[in-house]
């Protein structure tokens, strides 16, 4: 087995069982709605589909990439992909890093077979994309029948990493290649750091769109990193932990610039998914709770984790007098201190 393959084995095991979220908070706890006791509406008409990047959802829910390039990622994004195809979602792929260097590899990518109506977004980071090319990486999209292309940021993640790339030379410029030429639409992700307003304007002068913020608060890649590392690497990973930018402080961010949102980074439930929505995101990425729900109870319980996700965010969506997902950003709320001193400090931040 290759070391790239051992790489996403080893992330994987590490993400089903180990302690690798962040200690600090995502600060969605900190967005409070008012309760409405008189809402005016059914719970069934309640409408939650949403259409983004040219695909129809049934709810603004996404399963975030996760893995790729060996027989277990094969296993599991199938069982990801029949999720989404029940019940309306979209879904992510992990780093086809794997499949770029070994085509032999794309099978362990391809769900269409299984979910033919998702929306499926193929995944890159930049460093592979600024070294392969925009042709090559239209083919990893093309070879998968994705509708858009992540364009994954994860600096401080390499850092950690023995094997990691330490050169991030040319990665605007990447993007604004990439934003420009391809015919898919490209989405800038982060990996857990989160996207500050400096970087989200950056990303829109170069013509991305689209961005997937990963704020801190969920998954810390650092921390799954320091799990696997050399003693040095594992106190780097140890140190960095909990750094970036709180989730709820990035949405915000990248809605003030007009970028088209979604958001992830420790979204955990159909609230967390509802105060994203109400700060802006266009839709919510989830990638912790469906793996540990298919590493604990296999596809039965993915089905049940989405179901769950889908009628919490209806339920909230009724008890803030609303009628949609987008109706919350127009709903009253309460922002809680913490919170309130990212967006300030953002908005004077250069």
């Amino acid at each position: 087995m290759s070391d790239i393959a051992n790489r996403k084995n080893d992330h994987l095991d590490i993400c089903a069982e180990g302690d690798i979220e962040h200690e600090t908070s995502t600060l969605l706890e900190e967005v409070r709605f008012f309760h409405e006791s008189i809402p005016e509406h059914s719970l069934d008409e309640i409408d939650l589909s949403t259409r983004i990047l040219g695909r129809s959802l049934l709810a603004p829910i996404l399963i975030s990439g996760m893995t790729g390039g060996t027989e277990t990622a094969l296993e599991v994004n199938h069982a990801l992909a029949q999720t989404a195809q029940k019940w309306g979602l979209g879904m992510g792929l992990g780093s086809q890093r794997a499949m770029l260097m070994d085509p032999e590899r794309t099978r362990t990518y391809a769900v269409r077979d299984v979910a033919p109506d998702i929306l499926l977004m193929a995944n890159i980071g930049c460093v592979q994309a600024r070294d392969c090319g925009a042709l090559a990486a239209a083919e990893l999209v093309d070879a998968i029948g994705a509708d858009a292309l992540c364009i994954h940021l994860n600096v401080a993640q390499e850092l950690v990493q023995d094997e990691g790339d330490r050169d991030f030379r040319g990665c605007l410029e990447t993007l604004e290649s990439f934003a420009k030429t391809l015919e898919k639409p490209v989405v800038a992700k982060e990996t857990g750091c989160g996207f500050s307003p400096r970087t989200i304007q950056r990303l829109r002068d170069a013509g991305v769109q689209w961005v997937d913020v990963a704020g801190a608060g969920g998954t810390s890649w650092t921390a799954v990193e320091s799990l696997r590392g050399s003693t040095r690497q594992r106190a780097l990973g140890a140190t960095l932990r909990n750094w970036g930018i709180p989730t709820a402080a990035s949405i915000v961010f990248a809605h003030r610039a007009g970028m088209n949102t979604i958001a992830s980074g420790g979204i955990r439930s159909g609230l967390d998914a509802a105060r994203a929505l109400a700060l802006g995101a266009e839709a919510v990425s989830l990638a912790l709770p469906f793996l540990r729900a298919y590493a604990s109870g296999g596809e039965t319980r993915l089905h049940d984790t989405a179901g769950a996700l889908i009628a919490e965010l209806r339920a909230i969506v009724l008890l803030c007098g609303g009628s949609s997902p987008a109706s919350l950003r127009e709903v009253p709320k309460n922002l809680g201190p913490a919170l309130q001193s990212w967006l300030a400090s953002g908005e004077s931040t250069p």
